[in-house]
């Protein structure tokens, strides 16, 4: 078989997308309603109150520092493999495989937890509005289903269905932050009561801030899009900021106008109570009270195509590392396979039987699909992000410390220095109130945790021994 028969069969589709083809796939990762119906409540309620909007304005400006770094350095690195690329080039081959290995846990483990969600919110949906009777695990096996075929189409199509997707769940809910504007007034926006010092630290910040970077996954993700982009160099840093400040500012403004419905001294306690019944309801009811009942009924339909389209994200991210991986002879080769559509779709097949094969015990045992399938995957995957965050920031330091490919102290010091410094931070509050994000026994708490540090392990062990074709290793790559 000659050299370009093999290329042809293992290239992705270049050129086929720009800066807003790379935004809807990170934000209908982050499927910002998802966020705001499944998660607010507990931020509020759990968190510091009226105080949790804040929480995304910090926790935004972390990432800003952290994406400081990791622009700068995509510029100088090949990042189709995303962490493992960054943290190869600074830290070396070995500690790459190690952050591959854990980039892999947590974008599986977060997109599996969303097939859990997915699957009791689908199944719920119909049994209200339609009277069918439809059990969890028959709604994901069919998600599994139409998301491997997404995944194995033309890169262009799964970004035009995140598009009309992502912009149903954005019209609704900038909708209602309008509503809510127009119906309370300008005086209830009471801005010291939620982004004040003092509404920040005050309750447990730690966990507003836990659940606040867990609704901020997968910006990073621009970067592995850059073999597929336009103009990668500036598109992926485009994207990246576009997308770190435009889902912080409206988490953060979307959390607020919901404390300003029930007002700063009422919400905490609205939110304790509705975690007692239907934590949606947090954000069901105001939405019902400012634009009608139809807009719950949306809300009910949107948040299951809100995690759709979450999931074909992750899954779409996934394949791409099983792609790049099975170029560094970390994977089987037949991983880099591409078809006719030159879409990875080997890779999209592994991934749908790897979500499928973890799913079936949960199913075959009775086990809650939201509870435990959703709770422990989602706290595992933001504990293993969190990791990769940091050790991403000491590789964007250990790499221009070694090659001086630039010299600006901001960008390639500082930045990522404070950047790592802040999310050890959260990593120890991530850590300290992991029982509350996962709902789990002591015991299930430390499991979940201990898979972390014995994944990278794992990852350290099977280090790449070459390098993928076309690519040679540059001078300056430690060992």
């Amino acid at each position: 078989m000659s050299n370009a028969q093999v290329q042809h069969q293992t290239d992705l589709k270049r050129n086929a997308f720009g800066v807003p083809g790379i935004l809807f796939f990170v934000l209908s990762a982050q499927a910002p309603l998802t966020s705001i119906v499944g998660a607010a409540a507990l931020a509020v309620a759990l968190g510091d109150g009226a105080g949790a909007p804040g929480a995304y304005l910090v926790v935004g400006v972390v990432i800003v520092l952290f994406a400081v770094g990791f622009t700068t350095i995509t510029r100088h690195v090949d990042t189709r493999g995303g962490f493992f690329a960054v943290i190869k080039a600074g830290l070396g081959r070995r500690a790459g495989s190690g952050g591959s290995a854990l980039a892999l846990l947590s974008y599986n483990a977060i997109q599996i937890a969303m097939y859990g969600l997915f699957g009791a919110s689908l199944s719920g949906l119909l049994s209200r509005h339609a009277g069918i009777s439809v059990p969890w695990w028959a709604c994901v096996a069919g998600a599994i289903a139409v998301v491997w075929f997404l995944g194995s189409r033309k890169i262009e199509l799964g970004a035009r269905v995140l598009a009309v997707l992502v912009a149903f769940e954005l019209l609704l809910l900038a909708g209602f932050a309008v509503g809510v504007v127009v119906t309370k007034g300008w005086s209830a926006l009471d801005v010291p009561a939620s982004f004040g010092p003092k509404a920040v630290l005050a309750g447990a910040p730690g966990v507003a801030i836990m659940f606040a970077i867990a609704s901020m996954f997968g910006f990073e993700s621009t970067a592995i899009y850059s073999g597929e982009a336009k103009d990668p160099r500036r598109t992926v840093p485009r994207a990246t900021y576009i997308a770190v400040v435009l889902i912080a500012v409206f988490l953060a403004f979307l959390t607020w106008t919901l404390v300003c419905f029930y007002g700063a001294g009422q919400a905490q306690e609205a939110a304790r109570t509705a975690l007692q019944t239907d934590p949606a309801s947090f954000a069901v009811t105001p939405l019902n009270s400012v634009l009608g009942e139809w807009a719950g009924t949306a809300a009910d339909v949107l948040l299951s195509t809100s995690l759709f389209a979450g999931i074909l994200s992750f899954h779409n991210m996934i394949t791409r590392y099983f792609h790049t991986m099975a170029g560094h002879s970390l994977f089987p080769p037949i991983l880099e396979r591409t078809n006719r559509h030159q879409a990875p779709a080997a890779a999209s097949l592994a991934q749908s039987l790897l979500a499928a094969v973890v799913v079936l015990p949960f199913a075959a045992a009775g086990m809650d699909p939201v509870g435990q399938l959703f709770s422990w995957l989602s706290g595992l995957a933001v504990a293993t992000l969190v990791v990769l965050y940091t050790l991403t920031s000491a590789a964007v330091i250990g790499y221009f410390r070694r090659t001086r490919a630039e010299r600006n102290l901001w960008t390639t010091l500082l930045a990522p220095a404070l950047s790592a410094v802040l999310m050890l931070g959260i990593l120890s509050q991530v850590v300290r109130n992991f029982g509350v994000l996962t709902g789990g026994s002591a015991t299930t708490v430390w499991l979940l945790l201990a898979i972390v540090p014995v994944v990278f392990a794992a990852g350290l062990l099977r280090s790449p021994r070459t390098v993928p074709r076309g690519t040679p290793a540059p001078a300056t790559e430690p060992a």
